[in-house]
C-alpha cells in the first residue's frame, strides 16, 4: 500500500481523494494556490503545501511545482483528480522520471487517447466506430474547408488535446469556419498549451452516452455500463444519470464490448471512460476517451456498488482487477445534478463569493459530493463547480422523485447557482420521458427565463429552501 498520496488538484475531487485514501489507511498532502489556502481539502489532508499563486498556470498546472512538494512531502504517489494536467502525458512521464507512481494510466496511453487524431485511428483498427472526419490535425482555414466540404456541414472543430467542451466550435456553413478556426485554437492554446485542431461531422441534436472501464496490469479490461450525459451546454455536463433512458440491453453490450476492446488495444490500465454520440436512429460513434476519473464517476458507485476511486489506487499498486464482466451487476437508477456559482438566468454567468450559508441535503439515498461550508469563499479562478447531489433509487420515477426533495432541501446562500435551471430540467416533460438529447438544455434555459418573466424576478430566481 501507498505510504502518502499527494493530490494535485482542488474543490470536491480533492476531498474525495482524501476521503478514499484515509479509508485505504494511506496519509494525504493536499497541494494547494494561494486562493485554496482556507480550502476543505488542506483542512482535511494530513499534510499541506502551497504549489503557487491563483492563477492555475502558477500552481495547478505547474508540474515542476507539484513535482516538488511531491518530493518534499515525500509522497510516493500522486494523484491528479479531474482537468488540470489529468490527462497531460508529460506530468505523467515527470511523474516516473522522479519516481512518484502517477495514479492513472501510463503516459503512452494518455498521449494517445488525447491526441483525437491518433484516438480515432487506434479506435478504428480496434473495431470501434467512430465519427467520420479528418485523418489527422487540420493546420490552415483551407484545409479545414476542404474537409468540411467532404464531410458536409455543419462541422464540429476540435481541439487536439484536453477536453471539457474547451477549444470546440460547430460550425454550420464555410463562410463561419474562418472566425471558428481561429477561435477555437486560440481557446485550446490557452487551455491546453497546443493549438492543433481537427475537424468531424457534427451529429445533430445526439445522445451523449459514456461506458465507465477499468484495465488493470494484467491487460484485463472490465466496464461498468453507461452514463448518458446529454443534458449540457456548450459542451458542458449538467446533468448525468445511470443506466441511460435510451439504452437496450443489446445495445448496452455492443457499446461495452466495444470500449472494452477499444482500451484493451491500447494497453490501457487504470480507469477510463469511453465517450459515444448515439443518433436518431441509433448508431453509436466513438467520440473520445477520457484517460481519468470522471466528475460523474459517483454515479456508477451508486449503481454498481464499486468505490471507484479506491479501486483507481489499487490498481496504480499494481493490484488485478477484483471483479469479473459477469460479477458486475447494474441496480436501481441514480441521477446527479451538478450545482455551480452560476447564474442560469444570467446566461450562466460565473458567482463567486462568499458562502454565507450552506444546508446539503440529506435522507436515504442522497449523497453529497462537495467542497462547500458556510463562510467558504469562492474564488473566481477555478471551476464553479460547488457540489454534485446524487440520488438513487430503485426506478427512474421514483429517482427523479428523491432529486426533486434533495434540489428543494438544498439551501446556499450568497452566490447564485444553477439550481433553478436543475429544477426545471426535472419539471421538463421531455426529460421525465426519458427521450431527450443534447438539446435539452437550451429549451430549459428559454422555460426557466419565460417563468421569471411570469411569476416576477423573487419566486423565479428564489435559490433556497424554506427557511430551517
Amino acid at each position: 500500500m501507498f505510504r502518502k498520496i499527494l493530490v494535485a488538484n482542488r474543490g470536491e475531487i480533492a476531498v474525495r481523494v482524501i476521503r478514499a485514501a484515509h479509508e485505504l489507511g494511506i496519509a494525504t498532502v493536499a497541494a494547494y494556490s494561494d486562493a485554496d489556502r482556507e480550502s476543505l481539502a488542506v483542512k482535511l489532508a494530513d499534510e499541506a503545501i502551497c504549489i503557487g499563486p491563483a492563477p492555475s498556470k502558477s500552481s495547478y498546472l505547474n508540474i515542476s511545482s507539484i513535482i516538488s512538494a511531491c518530493q518534499i512531502a515525500d509522497a510516493d504517489a500522486l494523484h491528479p483528480g479531474y482537468g488540470f494536467l489529468s490527462e497531460n502525458h508529460r506530468f505523467a512521464e515527470a511523474c516516473g522520471e522522479t519516481g512518484i507512481v502517477f495514479i492513472g494510466p501510463p503516459a503512452e496511453a494518455i498521449r494517445c487517447m488525447g491526441d483525437k487524431s491518433a484516438a480515432k485511428a487506434a479506435m478504428r483498427a480496434a473495431g470501434v466506430p467512430v465519427t467520420p472526419g479528418s485523418e489527422g490535425v487540420v493546420g490552415s482555414v483551407d484545409e479545414a474547408l476542404a474537409v468540411a466540404a467532404d464531410l458536409g456541414y455543419p462541422v464540429l472543430l476540435k481541439a487536439r488535446e484536453g477536453g471539457g467542451g474547451k477549444g470546440m466550435r460547430v460550425v454550420a456553413e464555410p463562410e463561419g469556419l474562418a472566425s471558428a478556426f481561429e477561435m477555437a485554437s486560440a481557446e485550446a492554446l490557452a487551455s491546453f498549451g497546443n493549438a492543433d485542431l481537427y475537424l468531424e461531422k457534427y451529429i445533430l441534436r445526439p445522445r451523449h452516452i459514456e461506458i465507465q472501464l477499468a484495465g488493470d496490469a494484467a491487460g484485463r479490461v472490465v466496464h461498468f455500463g453507461e452514463r448518458d450525459c446529454s443534458v449540457q451546454r456548450r459542451h458542458q455536463k449538467l446533468v448525468e444519470e445511470a443506466p441511460s433512458p435510451a439504452m437496450t440491453e443489446a445495445l448496452r453490450r455492443e457499446l461495452g464490448e466495444a470500449a472494452v476492446r477499444g482500451a484493451a488495444g491500447i494497453g490501457y490500465r487504470s480507469l477510463g471512460t469511453m465517450e459515444f454520440l448515439l443518433d436518431a436512429e441509433g448508431h453509436a460513434y466513438f467520440m473520445e476517451m477520457n484517460t481519468r476519473l470522471q466528475v460523474e464517476h459517483g454515479v456508477t458507485e451508486e449503481v454498481t456498488g464499486i468505490d471507484l476511486v479506491k479501486l483507481q489506487i489499487l490498481l496504480a499498486l499494481g493490484h488485478g482487477l477484483p471483479m469479473r464482466q459477469e460479477e458486475i451487476r447494474l441496480s436501481g437508477h441514480a441521477i446527479e445534478c451538478r450545482i455551480n456559482a452560476e447564474d442560469p438566468l444570467r446566461d450562466f454567468r460565473p458567482s463567486p463569493g462568499e458562502v454565507t450559508y450552506f444546508y446539503p441535503p440529506g435522507g436515504p439515498g442522497v449523497r453529497v459530493d462537495t467542497h462547500v461550508y458556510p463562510g467558504y469563499v469562492i474564488p473566481p479562478f477555478y471551476d464553479s463547480l460547488l457540489a454534485k447531489i446524487i440520488a438513487t433509487e430503485r426506478t427512474r420515477d421514483a429517482a427523479l422523485a428523491r432529486m426533486r426533495r434533495a434540489l428543494d432541501e438544498l439551501v446556499v446562500e450568497g452566490v447564485a447557482t444553477t439550481a433553478p435551471f436543475h429544477r426545471q430540467v426535472l419539471e421538463d416533460p421531455v426529460f421525465r420521458g426519458g427521450a431527450y438529447d443534447t438539446g435539452l438544455a437550451e429549451q430549459v434555459v428559454a422555460a426557466l427565463i419565460e417563468r421569471e418573466r411570469g411569476a416576477g424576478p423573487q419566486a423565479a430566481r428564489a435559490d433556497r429552501a424554506p427557511a430551517v
